[in-house]
């Protein structure tokens, strides 16, 4: 399948974390090729490759996993590219989209229990069927990529044992229903991935409280406001784009990981402010809030933005100035503002297209530009009433102390 190489580097670091202490070597056979190795962390097996059957201790792992497969094989009812004509016989280490390691023993001796089923990747398989319980037998999978499928139907509760799951990308599927409230029971997952489905109703506030680095939840039917807790989440990727979301962005945003880089609302439901803690963000590349409802003005602090790369406010209903640093930021690549009641933007906005930064600020309010909004849709700015809280500052905000003047105006009873 494809990325093999990339999927079977991870298999194989996750293995060896998973091993003794102490490891010497290391054997990788991927795809299209049979690994070697020494007595050290793990020896690949599998995608597709015809290595001999295991023996002894090896059997219960792969029999058990020989089970599984079987059972979910009778789960898929359409196979157009035929890759589960591989999968025949007890040896799944050959099955294609199967991937096997051997990791290094724990007892002290380096004798391995045998190959274990370490990672599925189906990625663009266009199977259709359903998610078995039975899948949950596979405790030393850390990686289920199943993107662009014809998967349908709900996620097992069984998918609670899957204790090494680390990435679960279940994206560009069939699946309905309510957020699939197992994935958060799994215990090490980092990785979830639920984009272009048509899951739909809330999104769990759990969902933020867990230690997950991506969070892909954009192009479904979820609804409802985004839960107050957004801030917990550590997450440094985040996209609830493309869904039915209402009310406004969260007070908790500002308190979110500074890991944070990456982060989409845009084209929902969404009203009230842009918070002035998005300065807080300074490593942020991404920040799309475009196609809503926002009102107000732009916080001064979004010039702290200094890793910025796109910025993307369009089709909302902002008014004011836009403030002078923002065109400064130096990674910027691409500012759109279309589509708002902006009023104006310094000199320093026009050096945007010198240096090759797309920059669209069409259909707004700002006299003597071109491709404006008519006067008559000017004269009354929506949110005009609108008072967006800001931080109080007797000077021009530094972007540098920016923490400290919110932590201050939180008080000392906030997280």
């Amino acid at each position: 399948m494809e990325k093999s190489w990339l999927l079977a580097f991870l298999l194989l670091f996750h293995v060896m974390l998973r091993g003794a202490a102490t490891t010497v070597g290391v054997g990788v056979g991927i795809g299209v090729g049979v690994g070697v190795g020494n007595a050290g962390g793990g020896v690949w097996i599998g995608g597709g490759i015809n290595d001999p059957p295991p023996s002894g201790t090896a059997f219960s792992n792969i029999n058990s996993a020989y089970i599984a497969l079987q059972a979910w094989k009778s789960a898929i009812n359409d196979d157009p590219s035929k890759i589960l004509d591989t999968w025949v016989g007890t040896d799944v280490c050959s099955y294609k989209g199967i991937f096997c390691a051997v990791p290094r023993g724990d007892d002290g001796l380096g004798i391995s229990p045998g190959p274990v089923v370490a990672g599925i990747d189906l990625n663009h398989a266009n199977l259709q069927g359903t998610l078995v319980k039975e899948l949950s037998v596979l405790a030393d999978m850390s990686l289920l990529h199943l993107n662009s499928n014809r998967f349908s139907g709900t996620v097992p509760d069984s998918f609670r044992d899957l204790t090494s799951l680390q990435e679960l990308d279940l994206s560009n599927n069939q699946f309905s229903g309510p957020f699939p409230a197992i994935t958060l029971y799994i215990p090490n997952l980092i990785y979830l991935d639920l984009r272009f489905n048509s899951f739909s109703g809330p999104i769990p506030e759990d969902l933020f409280n867990k230690r997950l680095d991506a969070i892909f939840l954009n192009n479904n039917q979820f609804s409802g406001q985004i839960p107050q807790n957004l801030g917990n989440s550590p997450a440094s990727v985040i996209n609830l784009a493309n869904n039915q979301l209402t009310g406004t962005i969260p007070a908790s945003f500002g308190l979110m990981s500074s890991r944070l880089k990456e982060i989409l609302f845009l084209n929902n439901q969404l009203t009230g402010c842009i918070p002035e803690e998005v300065g807080l963000f300074t490593d942020m590349e991404v920040f799309d809030v475009s196609y809503n409802s926002l009102m107000g003005h732009l916080p001064d602090t979004i010039s702290c933005l200094r890793e910025i790369e796109v910025l993307n406010l369009a089709h909302n209903k902002l008014s004011g100035d836009l403030p002078d640093l923002v065109c400064s930021l130096r990674s910027l690549l691409n500012l759109t503002l279309a589509y708002n009641f902006l009023s104006g933007f310094s000199q320093e906005c026009t050096k945007l297209l010198i240096r090759n930064v797309g920059f669209d600020f069409s259909l707004n309010c700002i006299p003597g530009r071109v491709m404006q909004r008519p006067q008559p849709e000017c004269s009354g700015i929506p949110g005009g009433g609108l008072s967006c809280l800001r931080i109080p500052a007797a000077q021009p905000l530094l972007c540098g102390s920016l923490g400290m003047k919110i932590d201050a105006n939180l008080g000392p009873s906030s997280p």
